[in-house]
C-alpha cells in the first residue's frame, strides 16, 4: 500500500510540475491571480518600472494586463522587509522605519483609499483625523486610525494633509514594531517634480485608479530589486 501511495504521489508531480512549482513561491505571491510587479534597476535607485500581469490559476503562465509604467520608490532605494529578510544576499539593506527604502517582497494589495467618496466595496474615505501610525512605541503601529482615537502626541502621518493620498491603495505589510520593521506602505499618486518617496511606491494618478480597478477582486504587489528576479525563477512572469 505504501508503495502503491508513493507511485501514486510521484504521477502526480510528474504530471503537474508547475503546481509543486507554485507552491513553493513566497507566500502570498504562490496562490495569486493578479499581481503588480515592482522592479527596480538596483538596490539604490529611486525609481522603477510596474507593471500588472494575471493568470487564470496558480500553474497558469502570467499575462501582461497594459504596458509597464513608470514609478517612484523610495529616495534611498529599496531595502529587504524583514519578513523576506531569507531572501536578502550579503550586503543587501533590511528595512528600517525612517530608511527612506521601499520594502521588497511581496503583499497582499489591500482597501483602495482616497479624499473623495467612492462606491468601491471596502474602501477607506480619508477625512480630517484619518491618520496612519508609525511610532512603534504604539500600539497602533502600522495601523490606520483617527487622531481622535490616538491622540496628537502618537507620531504618525496625518493622511488628510498629503495631497498625494487623494487616491491610493493600502499594502497588507507585515511589520515588527520590536525591530521597527517599516509601517505606512502605500501605493499612492507621484508628487510632480518628487525625486522619491519615502518608502511607497507613487505612479501618476490615472495609473492608481487603474490599479484601483486592478485590484478590486484581490490582487498581490511583488517589489524587487532587478538582481534579485532570478531568486523567483518560475513565481514571476517570464
Amino acid at each position: 500500500m505504501i508503495a502503491m501511495m508513493r507511485s501514486i504521489l510521484l504521477a502526480l508531480l510528474l504530471l503537474s510540475p508547475a503546481v509543486a512549482f507554485a507552491q513553493s513561491c513566497p507566500k502570498p505571491l504562490a496562490g495569486a491571480h493578479r499581481l503588480a510587479l515592482v522592479v527596480a534597476d538596483t538596490l539604490s535607485s529611486s525609481t522603477a518600472t510596474l507593471q500588472r500581469f494575471t493568470r487564470a490559476a496558480p500553474d497558469a503562465p502570467w499575462r501582461a494586463d497594459g504596458e509597464p509604467v513608470s514609478a517612484l520608490i523610495g529616495r534611498k532605494g529599496v531595502a529587504w522587509a524583514r519578513a523576506f529578510r531569507q531572501f536578502a544576499r550579503s550586503g543587501e539593506p533590511v528595512k528600517v522605519d525612517g530608511d527612506k527604502r521601499v520594502p521588497a517582497g511581496f503583499y497582499r494589495v489591500g482597501r483602495s483609499f482616497g479624499f473623495a467618496p467612492s462606491s468601491r466595496a471596502n474602501y477607506l474615505r480619508v477625512g480630517d483625523g484619518t491618520v496612519c501610525v508609525d511610532d512603534p512605541s504604539s500600539p497602533a503601529y502600522n495601523a490606520i486610525t483617527s487622531r481622535a482615537k490616538v491622540g496628537w502626541k502618537v507620531h504618525g502621518e496625518n493622511m488628510w494633509q498629503v495631497p498625494e493620498y487623494r487616491h491610493g491603495l493600502l499594502v497588507e505589510y507585515p511589520t515588527d514594531a520590536r525591530a521597527r520593521a517599516g509601517s505606512c506602505i502605500f501605493i499612492h499618486v507621484r508628487k510632480p517634480g518628487a525625486a522619491g518617496t519615502a518608502g511607497c511606491v507613487a505612479v501618476h494618478e490615472p495609473d492608481v485608479m487603474a490599479l484601483q480597478d486592478f485590484s478590486a477582486g484581490g490582487a498581490v504587489l511583488a517589489v524587487l530589486p532587478r538582481q534579485a528576479l532570478d531568486r523567483f525563477r518560475g513565481c514571476l512572469p517570464n
